[in-house]
């Protein structure tokens, strides 16, 4: 009980509530002003071109979705079915209401601009703030919902976290596709060939590339973190061992929301230091969070995990600032390794991300010590659900980002005053921070959940022990360890083919339309974004099959303790890879910011240009292939212990 209610109804409260603030803040910003009629023109074609992509990405999906409700229905039961979908939906809902309220923050924050830093920071982090908390309000409802409608029984959650991750994959997938092909495109003929800004009205594929930091960064961020946020809590929920523990996740989860909508309040410019005032609400929020835990619970163990997880959170964000952030030494290091050529900033820059994997890993490793020491498997999941039940407040400062870029493009292609220019560029150089440092968090997040999940797996399957001296789990092993690296390569080639076809479209403008590079003809923007649209959803196909069947296939034919092996390996090649890709696209992307800004030569230098180059390799590491991963071994976890049941029943460990 808490506060006198149970954990369940305390969490449909509290996500109520928080979709109410959601709304209020909504509210709050359509009634800001947007602009003159240049802005709204340019906004508009944003926000149509990344509706467009949203909703084909919908009806392309749809008959996927629909087979595999049908096989789960025909494998497990209908319960289950019934909550798949209902995960199908809230994870659709959770990116599309996160995409429809950045394309709307960005025209009014490009306007508000124009009258200093605070306002504008307040508009952007409130546009963040709509998405971070309707995502965690819908999962709290939604798991409650479920839990009271099927009485108790928690095997239909699992299709609900199913469903979920089957979103966050896909919109993983198209969206980094789609985001990507539309920057290389747009930087390689734009900024490396026609030496132009990066958001340049001349530049064909400018608004595409716009789109693509909403459908990407905005839509498939809070599509990740929603199904992150509940399967860690339908996991921590099936390794609860009685009664009273099995809702315990959903109370600290419900907990660390409320503690969010609190924290969010305070966000306002402290010290002139943007980031700073970040870790301000972070801090308030996390801490919070640890307040109404320890009233809970009292001093136990319980308050303890729960305490690891936020202290996981904090320190994730830490670690991956020193390694992105341009006031440190990798990527000043980075940088100056640039003025060698592009073949020093890349080895540089694969160095540093290599490097990167060390301390979260080790974070990582320590809080699953501590915490299984505390309360046993149990406790690791507790202190992930706990980890993730700050998703609100994270994904705030991450959408942050994405509606920052845009901003600074309105201001850019609306020709407003230097001053409004200065002022998005300095909320832009720290949206470029935080999308790294939340990241972080979201890998974090997943490897923790991940666990939680492969530990439900195992006691659904009866599996006391993974011998890794027996063969089908080593041949498990090595299969889950190679998709990783099988799915980055396929979404990396995908980028690369989708980002020629983009190059070629806009050389060919610039060829063809007379007068677009003197600023007298207009480009043909709505082509580069067909483009992107119809490349992302033709190379999403294939990564989503492998990710689906592949452990179906090894379950069935080599039986439980191959999977569990495949699992194993998954989660861990896939955790590494993820953090390196991520970073290393992080500190090639502000090597080049902070070359930018006026070191080393600056805009034009043969520096700066060998940094586009890094900055341009990073692009597809940092934004589709790394943040993919993800998605990709909570896929492979949720698909197996939704099928764990048929797969003892029926497989046929052939080895």
């Amino acid at each position: 009980m808490i506060f006198g209610v149970s954990e369940v109804y305390f969490a449909l409260a509290v996500g109520i509530l928080a979709i109410l603030y959601s709304g209020a803040l909504v509210l709050s910003i359509v009634r800001a002003p947007k602009g003159n009629e240049r802005m709204q023109s340019i906004a508009k074609a944003i926000e149509e071109g990344a509706n467009a992509y949203l909703m084909r990405q919908y009806i392309t999906l749809l008959p996927i979705v629909l087979v595999l409700a049908g096989a789960i229905y025909y494998f497990v039961n209908l319960p289950t079915a019934i909550a798949f979908l209902a995960g199908v939906l809230s994870s659709s809902l959770a990116g599309y209401i996160g995409m429809q309220t950045a394309v709307r923050s960005n025209v009014r924050v490009a306007e508000v601009a124009g009258k200093g830093l605070p306002g504008a920071l307040a508009m952007a982090f409130r546009g963040g703030a709509v998405t971070g908390m309707a995502l965690v309000g819908l999962g709290l409802v939604g798991l409650g919902a479920l839990y009271i409608l099927f009485d108790g029984a928690l095997a239909p959650l699992v299709g609900y976290g199913f469903g979920a991750s089957l979103i966050s994959l896909f919109a993983r997938v198209g969206g980094g596709i789609y985001t990507k092909a539309a920057d290389v495109g747009a930087d390689l003929v734009g900024k490396v060939e026609k030496g132009i800004p990066e958001d340049d009205p001349r530049n064909p594929a400018v608004i595409a590339d716009n789109v693509g930091d909403n459908v990407g960064d905005c839509a498939g961020m809070a599509a990740d973190v929603f199904e992150s946020f509940v399967v860690t809590v339908i996991a921590a929920m099936l390794l609860g061992s009685t009664a009273a523990l099995v809702t315990l996740p959903l109370g600290i989860a419900a907990l660390g929301v409320l503690a969010g909508i609190i924290g969010s309040l305070f966000i306002r410019l402290w010290n002139s230091n943007i980031m700073f005032s970040f870790y301000v609400c972070l801090f308030i929020t996390a801490a919070m969070m640890l307040v109404l835990t320890l009233l809970y619970t009292g001093l136990n163990e319980y308050f303890y995990v729960t305490a690891i997880g936020a202290a996981v959170t904090f320190l994730l964000f830490l670690i991956t600032e020193y390694y992105t952030g341009t006031s440190f030494g990798p990527v000043k290091k980075l940088a100056q390794a640039s003025s060698t050529g592009a073949g020093t900033n890349l080895i540089t820059g694969l160095a540093i991300g290599m490097e990167s994997t060390l301390l979260p890993a080790l974070l990582i490793v320590a809080a699953m010590i501590i915490s299984f020491k505390l309360a046993g498997l149990y406790g690791v999941a507790l202190a992930a659900a706990a980890m993730l039940s700050l998703s609100g407040i994270v994904i705030a400062v991450d959408s942050f980002g994405p509606i920052t870029d845009n901003a600074g493009g309105i201001a850019e292609m609306s020709g407003l005053p230097d001053k409004v220019r200065k002022v998005t560029d300095a909320l832009d150089a720290v949206g470029n921070t935080t999308k790294a440092t939340t990241k972080g968090f979201a890998i974090g997040g997943a490897a923790l959940g991940a666990l939680a999940l492969f530990a439900a797996f195992a006691t659904e399957t009866q599996l006391a022990t993974v011998n890794l001296l027996s063969t089908p789990v080593v041949v498990g092993l090595f299969i889950g360890a190679l998709l990783p690296f099988v799915f980055s390569s396929l979404l990396m080639l995908a980028v690369g083919r989708a980002a020629f076809e983009i190059v070629q479209e806009v050389r060919r403008q610039f060829k063809e339309i007379k007068g677009l590079m003197e600023g007298k003809a207009k480009a043909d923007y709505a082509k580069c974004v067909d483009i992107s649209t119809a490349t992302a959803l033709r190379e999403l196909a294939l990564p989503g099959v492998i990710a689906v069947f592949t452990p179906l296939i090894v379950g069935y034919l080599f039986g439980a303790a191959a999977l569990a092996g495949l699992l194993a390996g998954a989660i861990a090649s896939g955790f590494l890879m993820a953090l390196f890709m991520c970073t290393a696209g992080a500190a090639w992307d502000n090597a080049k910011k902070y070359i930018e800004g006026g070191n080393l030569g600056g805009k034009g230098s043969d520096t700066h240009k060998a940094a586009v180059v890094g900055d341009t390799v990073g692009d597809p590491l940092k934004d589709t292939a790394g943040p993919a991963l993800n998605a990709l071994i909570k896929v492979l976890n949720t698909v197996s212990l939704v099928f764990a049941g048929a797969i003892v029943a029926m497989g046929l460990a052939l080895i």
